[in-house]
């Protein structure tokens, strides 16, 4: 039972990355501006456009460090 505690807290942990999206995107006075520019693209856009990859990336490696601790408590529980 302990180990099952300690893995949630270590799962629950990695979900603290998920906040960053969150907080990149609604702190807008952070990149309410024009320059500097990519490929003629003001900052405003580019910046938001960067931060879907990024959220992808961090959602996908969430998923996986949580995944695996869940995946190895189920496989506990069934020997």
């Amino acid at each position: 039972m302990a180990l099952d505690a300690d893995a949630n807290k270590a799962s629950k942990r990695w979900l603290w990355l998920l906040l960053l999206p969150w907080i990149a995107m609604i702190w807008v006075p952070s990149y309410n501006k024009v320059e500097p520019q990519l490929f003629e693209f003001p900052f405003f856009y580019w910046y938001q456009l960067l931060w879907v990859l990024i959220s992808a990336v961090i959602t996908a490696l969430v998923y996986f460090k949580t995944r695996r601790r869940s995946a190895d408590r189920s496989q506990g529980g069934v020997q």
